[in-house]
């Protein structure tokens, strides 16, 4: 297994994990997402994990925020915008490694801080995180009502 930055020939395989991981995402939305980390390597990076037999089996997308982040007291911050590893390759570090490279990735880029969520229900992305030493800084519920 190799760690590597997202190429465009890995479209196909990494939109697939990425819309396993978030559903709703279109493959319109991938283009874009690909053209955006590409085209501003000062700001996005996703990070893509490499079989020995040239498949892609986990990636993860992190960005470079400027905005206040939960929990943090720097700027700018490190940010996990979303972490994958397919269901074949978990436990074996690979979702480690590309936090790693993200991490490296940010405290060149200057930051002092990383920063990630998780939705409320989704338990293991918790104990991954706090496996990872990522501490919880606090819970939050969005709330919404059409208005007519």
């Amino acid at each position: 297994m190799s760690l590597r930055h997202l190429r465009r020939g890995d479209f196909r395989e990494w939109s697939r994990m990425r819309r396993t991981l978030w559903p709703h995402v279109t493959l319109a939305e991938c283009r874009k997402e690909l053209e955006t980390v590409l085209c501003q390597p000062s700001r996005f990076a996703t990070f893509v994990s490499q079989r020995r037999d040239g498949q892609l089996d986990g990636f993860l997308e992190a960005s470079i925020r400027r905005d206040y982040v939960n929990g943090c007291t720097t700027s700018p911050v490190g940010y996990i915008e979303g972490l994958f590893v397919a269901r074949g390759a978990r436990r074996k570090g690979i979702g480690r490694k590309l936090v790693g490279a993200a991490e490296r990735w940010a405290r060149a880029k200057g930051c002092k801080e990383m920063g990630s969520d998780a939705k409320l229900a989704n338990r293991l992305s918790h104990k991954v995180h706090y496996a990872l030493c990522y501490t919880k800084v606090n819970t939050l519920v969005h709330f919404h009502k059409h208005l007519r």
